[in-house]
């Protein structure tokens, strides 16, 4: 416990005459179950324009579909996801409770453990959950046409994604914080335990890794990107300071001042790739870019929370969820027509050029983020739960904010479904198929035999000058992808400012921070579970406030993922190409672990009415999963199988082949057999782990069914002596006691110092 608020917190005088802790539930349950003619009338129309958008997208077969409908599709659904299911679940499964103290107020460390203002934490969360996968995976999966991704998106994220996010924050919240392996560990016993311990850490190198990797590709040789990403770590650790010791609590006041030094950056970015040293120095090549990602992940996990990665996070919050709503705006006012087929011709095959396997299961594992993704559960395991500051909170930043990340992925959907077929498959296709040239894109294209589809030379060179760069072939990653999309609907939104570059590298931009707030934050939190693993042989490394062992941990985990993001960025296959397909069964491998565990906790605490809420997406994602990694482990065709593509390569390299398909020389027949060996052997460390911990889980809700009595594993309950609303927006009550709050405080400011970083 801190010092500061031990003293504080037993001081007389603040005791007697600081007002309650919470709202009296009998009132919050009055508001949120009183319907008015209004309130009635405003779901009614919500109800009424969503099923619409379902129609005009799912049913309606003309030869275009408008990109508005997939706008309203989504945002009325989340709307109507968050307001009931997710209310739902928090009266039958969580039942927080406003009385109870949380870790960032009984364990308060100003490192770690730090008590945030929830608007502050939601932009810190999405922006740590919301890496590469909902810009990627949305980008990759638009091969097989429009309507699986947007159905899978859309639907999985209120049934799986967001409820897998609210309930591991919710349940590591009451545990202080513990990481989802050390929560396994205590439910499931040592075998599961130990189990989700491995699978986490492992799963977690390969993640950081890949969302490393896309990171670099989306900067690689662009001087304009290097610099305004560059720019934005002074920015963040400005504000970080200014938060803290100059304006304390000034949010909205930081946050104007971040946006305009970010908006700054990304202007002189412009200026400073047109200048010679600009060129000479900030054109980078990619193993370069590499060790730059390595050594800024390792900075930035050890430094104090507050002063980079929250800071960060909320800036490049208001970067994500601004950018997100201006192009669902602009999709609104261009109202794109979309000629891309709602299945596309590689929906029944198992041969596409962007990545091969059928729709099911691997449109499940492309599409990660923004519908269900194991990483979130380390974020909401890590981070995020030593920074809530009152129980009611969670629903808001774990359910709402995975509606906002899903957002972001049908957002990039309909962006990467604008862009015109034949350069959709000539920017995401690899080096191999195009030999990395606009003739060779062209030709590989054209023989795809694709309805409607003729690409030509010029095309594709008009529109890399068009957005400022030399090439778009081959700029496989999704990025770019998207970034060509989203510069050609702001362009037509504003065609007379002719800004076509400078919205192609703003999106970059805005990529590349998406992407390295889940590194930075990934990186944090695998330290966390590598220190709580190493917790239960040496207790020292339990320590949050042991210095050198954060380093030490730290330095392993980065090593981890910087050796795959190395081996990624040689890969003579195209790292992305070849390691994105691990990376989603990982992910989704990762959410069964986290969803196992909450089922384990849901039944012993006797939740067994309501158990369906967890087993029905664990179920889904399991069968998904599984499948995908058998057909990886087992397929004989080298395009979908590691296998069958490694030994391929074996015999050629054994046959001392120069080269052979698309390694041009031995080095790379190497290195293609060293990668796809790796990748092979993880596919079946990781659904081996996966499945003992699943066996674990149900035996252990068996258990709980036939009576057996076990103790909990939450921490114990401390009074809280602080105060903060739940959501976004104040209700009637809140708003009535936070004035009592701001007069306490007026009257007694020393208070505020012991409220364990409360801002208000």
């Amino acid at each position: 416990m801190s010092e500061s608020y031990s003293q504080h917190g037993s001081t007389d005088v603040l005791d007697r005459e600081r007002p309650a802790a919470y709202v009296d539930p009998e009132v919050l349950d009055r508001e949120h179950e009183r319907w008015t003619p209004k309130k009635i009338a405003i779901w009614v129309a919500i109800a009424l324009l969503g099923g619409v958008s379902w129609w005009m997208v799912a049913l309606v077969r003309g030869e275009t579909v408008n990109g508005i409908w997939f706008v309203f599709a989504a945002v009325c659904s989340y709307l109507i996801g968050y307001r009931f299911y997710s209310r739902f679940i928090e009266a039958k499964l969580t039942q927080p409770d406003d009385r109870r103290a949380t870790p960032a107020e009984y364990d308060a460390d100003g490192k770690d453990y730090a008590a945030t203002d929830r608007r502050v934490l939601y932009g810190h969360h999405f922006a740590a959950i919301a890496g590469a996968g909902p810009l990627v995976g949305p980008v990759l999966a638009a091969q097989m046409g429009y309507l699986p991704g947007t159905i899978w998106i859309i639907v999985g994220v209120i049934f799986a994604g967001a409820v897998q996010d609210y309930l591991v924050l919710f349940f590591s919240m009451r545990r202080g914080g513990r990481s989802l392996g050390q929560m396994a560990k205590e439910e499931l016993g040592t075998v599961g335990g130990y189990a989700a311990i491995l699978a986490t850490l492992a799963i977690m190198i390969i993640i950081t890794a890949i969302l490393a990797l896309v990171v670099v590709n989306a900067l690689g040789e662009s001087p304009w990107g290097v610099f305004s990403v560059g720019m934005t770590i002074p920015i963040a650790l400005f504000m970080g300071i200014y938060l803290r010791y100059i304006r304390p609590g000034k949010v909205g006041e930081v946050s104007i001042i971040g946006f305009v030094l970010l908006m700054a950056a990304i202007i002189a970015g412009g200026w400073v790739a047109e200048t010679s040293w600009g060129v000479e120095y900030l054109t980078l090549d990619r193993v370069t870019l590499a060790w730059a990602v390595i050594i800024y992940g390792f900075i930035a996990a050890i430094l104090p929370v507050w002063l980079l990665l929250a800071p960060r996070d909320y800036l490049s919050t208001f970067m994500k969820v601004g950018t997100i709503v201006l192009l669902a705006v602009g999709i609104v006012v261009v109202r794109p027509e979309i000629s891309v087929p709602a299945f596309s011709e590689f929906a029944s095959r198992s041969d596409g050029p962007v990545w091969a396997g059928s729709l099911f299961p691997f449109l499940f594992v492309t599409i990660a983020c923004g519908a269900l993704s194991g990483f979130h559960a380390l974020i909401a395991s890590g981070t995020t739960p030593k920074m809530v500051e009152k129980e009611r909170q969670v629903r808001f930043i774990g359910y709402g904010g995975m509606l906002m990340e899903s957002f972001v992925a049908i957002m990039a959907l309909v962006a990467a479904i604008t862009v015109d077929r034949g350069i959709y498959f000539a920017m995401n296709a690899g080096t191999g198929a195009t030999q990395g040239t606009v003739e060779g894109a062209v030709a590989f294209v054209n023989s795809l035999g694709l309805t409607g589809v003729h690409l030509t030379p010029d095309l594709l060179t008009e529109t890399a000058n068009h957005v400022g760069e030399q090439s778009i072939v081959s700029r496989s990653g999704g990025a770019p992808t998207l970034a060509v999309g989203m510069a050609g609907i702001m362009h037509n939104m504003m065609p007379s400012l002719d800004l076509m570059s400078f919205w192609y590298h703003f999106a970059i931009m805005f990529e590349a921070l998406f992407i390295l707030t889940a590194v930075d934050a990934g990186t944090r939190v695998a330290r966390f579970m590598l220190s709580d693993t190493l917790g239960n042989f040496f207790p020292k490394f339990r320590d949050h406030n042991w210095r050198v062992g954060a380093w030490i941990t730290t330095a392993v985990m980065v090593a981890g993922w910087g050796g795959i993001l190395l081996l990624g960025v040689t890969d003579p296959l195209g790292g992305i190409n070849t390691f994105y397909p691990l990376f989603g069964i990982a992910n989704q491998l990762l959410a069964a672990v986290a969803l196992a565990v909450c089922l384990a906790i849901a039944a012993n605490k006797r939740k067994f009415k309501y158990l369906w809420i967890i087993a029905l997406p664990l179920a889904f994602d399991l069968l998904v999963t599984v499948v995908g990694s058998w057909q990886k482990i087992f397929s004989s065709n080298p395009a979908v199988g590691y296998w069958a593509n490694h030994n391929l390569y074996k015999e050629a390299q054994a046959s001392g082949a120069e080269s052979f398909k698309a390694a041009a020389t031995p080095e790379a027949i190497d290195a293609v057999v060293r990668n796809t060996f790796v990748q092979g052997t993880l596919s079946i460390v990781f659904v081996v782990l996966t499945l003992i911990v699943v066996l674990m889980a149900i035996i252990e809700v068996i258990r709980a069914a036939k009576g057996h009595e076990k103790e909990s594993n939450e921490n114990p309950y401390i009074e809280s002596k602080i105060y903060a609303p739940a959501g976004m927006i104040e209700t009637r009550s809140e708003k009535e006691l936070e004035k009592e709050w701001r007069a306490y405080y007026a009257k007694h400011p020393e208070a505020i110092s012991g409220s364990a970083g409360h801002g208000h």
